[in-house]
């Protein structure tokens, strides 16, 4: 038995046999320091060691040796042992094989021959014609070396000395993360003179080096030095980024990333613009015990004399308006961004989601938005979830980024509270619920001063304008529901489900215009009841043969409520989107929100037919109207959200939610779903309005998706009919359609266009190219946009990313002005 680095002979010595004495258990390489098993926490910051590119030093002397082979010879003279033949060795789960080993007691060193195969603990394959090392593992001489990683990054070598149990290096040697045949070049490697691995330093440092591509020299490196593969943060240099822009000029970022602490990290982004100088910027990301948050910042001092100035006549109110707008952005300009999450345990989580800028059009010049972003929504959350019960809490802030927006576009909701729960025990029967919603909303708007005596606006003797008082517009709502259903079947197998709501609302409004009259009303309450109750009827038709499975069902509903509520006069905040489909065809209240209730009587009216196949897959189409049968229809006539700066209500862009939703008539249009898979590699699904005087089409939805083998193709298609009392004078139909071919397991081919069916025009094309392995990733993609609005003008954006394995990346964009087909953040944040 050979322990620590002196030899002595025993029985257990097996020569020739298998399963030789007591297995060797696997050390934890991060918690042992050194042979006598101090603990060394330090030694490898911020690292795991399953990809390290040498053995690890930290073995346990103790250990004992096993060797066997099929001959072994004893030189007592040369105090030295020699295993020839199928020669395998264990030490402290090592395991080295090779064709002849000799051990040298008086040296304390192992020289393997021919072959040789060393299995390290932590997955690494070292792979040699000659290794001489210690015999503890510690040290070492290896030729023609070939060493595998467990993440299969590799370093070949003519020959490698260990030192020191720590310090390797190589001579002529190459290292790559990729994977390549027997005699084919990587994909990218770095050759070197000298590599040197310092495996406690976590460093991998080349002299005379270059960077090869297919085995072809690219760069000359004199010096270069990157983490090793082991390492997951590094404080450094991550890769530059550079782009172009009409605005900004040419412009690189070279990003200096501090790894601070295992849970948090700064990453400092200054940028260098050449039309607009530098831009200070960086972003800190922490995690935490519960949770985990990011802050991203980025300031310019701004010369106004860099910003874009329209040509405007001298002298025009439009030349007044840019010289005042320009005089206001001069000076600094920055931005804040913040995000977190965090959780309070099992059911309950909070969070944010807040941008904060200097000014509206910050973020779209310097590209941290599309220039298509019309709202900022910022939001402070907490939501809990339990068997039950919701509770969800949300503080939000609006504001509007138009040029044409007003002090009515920003509003503070402090906050929207909505929580339901389901009651665990039946009430007669049925399932009782009781949902339950407060919200406080605050505005800062300003309404015309108006004549006391003749009701007209006020204006200005000498310009004209219209004369106005700011008001701070406030709502306060609290909402309170308790909703019972039953659902019962008869022997014929008819559904009947009985339902019964009972809801009170209150309203304090303080400085609101009262879209009925104009005039401004201020600390007044209002209170609302609404009783409703109905049910559904349903009465499915089944019939069955030997390939598919055909369901009819006829489906009813009747709901009767109090016959008119006079709640024109009220905000409309949260209850303005209407759309009319087969989803909402049975709701009980069609109303997107709180603020708009429905009222009368109404009967709901389809017939649904599904139709699985026996081979799988399904089909199913819903088609049926609404009728009003009694009382007040609340479509009708939806009343105004507000009056225009004339004091008026006849602007049609102003009403309260859309008056031709398709239930403004006593008889609704008719709404048709059609939901379609076959197979799993085929759906679609389809959404129509059919008007209920001449079936003309009013709106029309219609998503399909096929997967074919390595082919995946969708389009959407939007219609939507002319609407003049709601501002749409014309018909507005649109396609947009995308494909992706997947070349080979590596290459994917991507393509994407949406094309404005009215006008004859593409709106935007993207054609990606990606290549993706083990050690490189490669998108190339081209971008083309023809939006027009204000000062977004057509545009076209090539964009490369490189991706190197434990290297980093690099980005080079031609423009980056465009953000349409990714987040609201372009590719390079």
């Amino acid at each position: 038995m050979i322990r620590g680095g002196a030899l002595t002979l025993t029985a257990v010595l097996t020569v020739g046999l298998t399963g030789t004495g007591t297995p060797a258990y696997a050390q934890d390489p991060s918690l042992t320091g050194g042979p006598n098993g101090t603990v060394n926490r330090a030694a490898k910051p911020f690292r795991t060691d399953s990809a390290d590119l040498l053995p690890s030093t930290k073995v346990d002397a103790s250990k004992p040796l096993y060797l066997q082979g099929d001959q072994l010879v004893y030189d007592n003279d040369g105090n030295s042992v020699v295993a020839r033949g199928n020669v395998e060795i264990y030490f402290n789960d090592y395991i080295l094989t090779a064709e002849e080993v000799v051990y040298d007691q008086g040296a304390g060193t192992l020289t393997a021959v021919g072959n040789v195969i060393l299995k390290e603990p932590n997955g690494n394959v070292i792979r040699a014609d000659r290794y001489t090392l210690t015999d503890d593992f510690r040290d070492g001489f290896v030729q023609q070396l070939s060493s595998v990683a467990k993440d299969d990054t590799r370093i070949a070598a003519e020959r490698a000395t260990r030192r020191d149990g720590n310090v390797t290096e190589f001579s002529n040697a190459r290292f790559s993360p990729c994977k390549s045949p027997d005699g084919v070049p990587p994909l990218w490697c770095i050759s070197g003179a000298r590599i040197i691995h310092d495996q406690q330093a976590a460093t991998v440092t080349y002299q005379d080096a270059q960077f090869e591509v297919f085995g072809v020299p690219v760069v000359y490196l004199p010096y270069f030095q990157h983490p090793d593969p082991s390492v997951k943060r590094r404080s450094g240099f991550l890769f530059p980024s550079f782009g172009n822009s009409d605005d900004l000029g040419f412009m690189t970022t070279i990003p200096y990333y501090f790894a601070l602490d295992p849970s948090y990290d700064f990453t400092f982004k200054p940028r260098y613009m050449t039309g607009q100088g530098v831009m200070w910027g960086g972003e800190w990301r922490q995690k935490l015990a519960n949770g985990e948050y990011k802050i991203n910042f980025a300031a310019i001092d701004q010369d106004r004399d860099n910003l874009p100035n329209p040509n405007a006549s001298p002298g025009s109110v439009a030349a007044l308006q840019q010289e005042a707008r320009l005089e206001a952005l001069d000076g600094w300009r920055g931005t804040v961004d913040t995000k977190g999450l965090f959780s309070l345990g099992s059911w309950w989580k909070w969070g944010w989601d807040v941008t904060v800028e200097s000014d509206d059009t910050f973020r779209r010049f310097y590209k941290f938005d599309s220039r298509l972003l019309t709202d900022r929504v910022n939001q402070v959350f907490l939501d809990g979830v339990g068997n039950r019960s919701y509770f969800g809490a949300t503080l939000y802030h609006f504001g509007g980024l138009l040029l044409d927006d007003t002090d009515r576009s920003e509003s503070l909701v402090h906050p929207v509270i909505d929580h339901n729960y389901v009651f665990d025990e039946t009430v007669a029967g049925g399932e009782l619920r009781w949902n339950s919603s407060v919200v406080s909303l605050t505005r800062e708007d300003r309404v015309n001063q108006v004549n006391p005596v003749t009701g007209l606006p006020l204006r200005d003797p000498n310009t004209g304008a219209l004369l106005t008082d700011g008001v701070n517009q406030a709502m306060n709502r609290a909402v309170t529901e308790v909703a019972w259903r039953r659902e019962l079947i008869d022997a014929v197998g008819i559904t009947y489900t009985p339902f019964a709501n009972l809801r009170g609302d209150i309203y304090q409004l303080n400085e609101y215009v009262d879209a009925v009259t104009g005039e401004l009303e201020s600390d007044q309450t209002y209170v609302r009841g609404v009783a409703s109750a109905g049910a559904t009827v349903a009465y499915p038709w089944v019939a069955s043969t030997s390939l598919a499975s055909h369901t009819i069902e006829p489906i009813g509903q009747i709901v009767t409520r109090a016959a008119r509520d006079d709640q024109r006069s009220l905000p409309n905040e949260d209850a303005q989107s209407l759309v009319f489909d087969d989803t909402n065809l049975f709701e009980i209240d069609k109303f997107s929100g709180y603020d708009r209730v429905e009222t009368g009587t109404r009967v709901n009216a389809g017939v649904q037919y599904t139709f699985q196949p026996n081979w799988g897959g399904y089909a199913r189409l819903l088609a049926g109207q609404s009728f009003q049968i009694a009382g007040n229809n609340p479509f009708e006539n939806p009343g105004f959200s507000r009056f225009d700066d004339a004091g008026r209500a006849g602007d049609q862009s102003l009403r309260s939610f859309n008056p031709n939703s398709g239930l403004q008539t006593d008889s609704s249009d008719y709404v048709l779903g059609a939901y379609i898979a076959p197979t799993t590699a085929f759906r679609i699904i389809s959404q129509s309005r059919f008007n209920e005087t001449d079936l003309e089409l009013q709106r029309q939805d219609i998503f399909a998706q096929v997967t074919y083998g390595p082919v995946i193709l969708d389009t959407t298609y939007a219609f939507t009919a002319a609407n003049p009392e709601f501002g749409r004078e014309e018909v507005s139909q649109d396609i947009s359609a995308g494909a992706s071919l997947a070349l080979t397991d590596r290459w994917t081919a991507l393509a994407r266009v949406r094309y404005d069916i009215d006008d004859d025009m593409f709106l935007s094309n993207q054609f990606s190219l990606r290549y993706s392995d083990e050690c490189f990733i490669l998108t190339a993609t081209y971008l083309e946009t023809h939006f027009r609005n204000v000062d977004l003008e057509p545009d076209h954006t090539v964009f490369l990313r490189f991706a190197f394995k434990h290297l980093g990346e690099f980005d080079y964009k031609t423009d980056v002005l465009d953000t349409v087909f990714g987040d609201q953040q372009p590719p390079d944040r």
